[in-house]
């Protein structure tokens, strides 16, 4: 009895505060630029440009759950718009109120999942299109392109720039997508030995692939294999392998202080701190060798501040992944504001030919 109360139960993991505010804020975003400057709460009869209530599903796809394969351009945009014309047709051609509803969706959901398309918001489409007779009688065929398609194009392109001000990505990045380094090869934390095809062939065995992209496979298979390498190496934290002796900069640094830092320690990053030890930023040796002109001005503008950071209990699967999605080769440690270590790739190189129980032979 009680593990059937619990299958009732969430079967989502809890998500942040923050990000679910950030999925809110973006819905109210979409919908009241599509109200102010393309669609209206009324009906226009002559334009056909006005919100419906498919909107609102699309929203929570699109600014929740931005990666899943439900809520890319394609399925969203192909989606909406076959479910309308679907309901168009079903809506001129059957008189039966009921049965004008049930055929609409099912033949929209069949559509759509054959033209790789598939939306849930797409059923309601078809339902509110069945649901309609008199708009649809003003409004016909038209129906499909406003305000379906030209509602959903508007809250994609909405989505697509929100995404990027609040740092997430959409449409979501393909496994065939270039790396941060314009390279083909796939991110560290993807790179798994299995092709898109192999990984496109597991999501279908177990039927999940209307639920996760060969990509989001391919990036969580990655980050279990980081955390199992973790644990063969046992209970090794930041603070067991950190560089303690630290040659820092202060946020007043002149670059060519921090290019004679790096020619003299060749080091590949160094820490920005204040007076009092506070830690500031990091200053990546690769950054400022890419940089167009010479590096000029001080540390603080050269330095990176929104990267990960570590305390010394952070365990070394941790630090993997920081680094693997952080596109960085050195993780500051902290100790509440205060910089007191830096663990870098060589660091982490060194405790696994150290700590690996299988010894130099396996």
């Amino acid at each position: 009895m009680i593990s059937a109360l619990r299958a009732l139960g969430p079967s989502v993991a809890s998500t942040p505060l923050p990000e679910a505010v950030r999925a809110g804020v973006g819905a109210v975003a979409g919908l009241i630029i599509a109200g102010l400057f393309v669609l209206s709460p009324a009906v226009d009869s002559q334009l056909g440009l006005y919100l419906i209530a498919p909107f609102g599903a699309s929203s929570v796809l699109l600014f929740a759950v931005p990666n899943s394969p439900l809520a890319q351009p394609w399925a969203a945009i192909v989606g909406n718009t076959v479910a309308a014309l679907i309901g168009v047709a079903v809506c001129l051609h059957v008189a039966d109120p009921a049965l004008r509803i049930a055929v609409a969706v099912g033949l929209a959901i069949t559509a759509t999942i054959l033209c790789r398309a598939l939306h849930p918001p797409a059923g309601a489409v078809a339902m509110t299109a069945a649901m309609s007779p008199d708009a649809i009688a003003d409004l016909g065929y038209r129906f499909a392109v406003t305000p379906v398609a030209a509602g959903t194009v508007l809250l994609v392109v909405v989505a697509a720039v929100y995404a990027r001000l609040t740092g997430r990505r959409y449409p979501m990045r393909q496994v065939d997508d270039r790396n941060a380094h314009r390279t083909a090869d796939p991110d560290p934390a993807a790179r798994i030995g299995l092709s898109e095809d192999q990984l496109t062939d597991l999501l279908e065995r177990y039927r999940q692939n209307f639920n996760l992209g060969a990509g989001d496979l391919a990036r969580l298979v990655g980050a279990a294999e980081l955390q199992a390498a973790a644990q063969r190496v046992g209970p090794v934290t930041a603070g067991t392998i950190m560089s303690r002796d630290l040659v820092t900069v202060g946020p007043d640094a002149p670059a060519e202080r921090v290019a004679a830092l790096f020619r003299r320690h060749r080091f590949t990053s160094i820490p920005v701190a204040g007076p009092d030890g506070r830690y500031l930023g990091m200053i990546f040796q690769i950054h400022m060798i890419a940089t167009d002109v010479r590096p000029a001005g001080p540390a603080a503008a050269l330095m990176r501040a929104d990267m990960p950071t570590a305390r010394a209990d952070t365990p070394l699967g941790d630090l993997l992944t920081l680094m693997a999605e952080g596109d960085v080769d050195a993780v500051p440690v902290l100790s509440g504001p205060s910089l007191v270590g830096v663990v870098t790739r060589t660091d982490l190189i060194s405790a696994f030919a150290r700590h690996d129980p299988r010894g130099p032979e396996g």
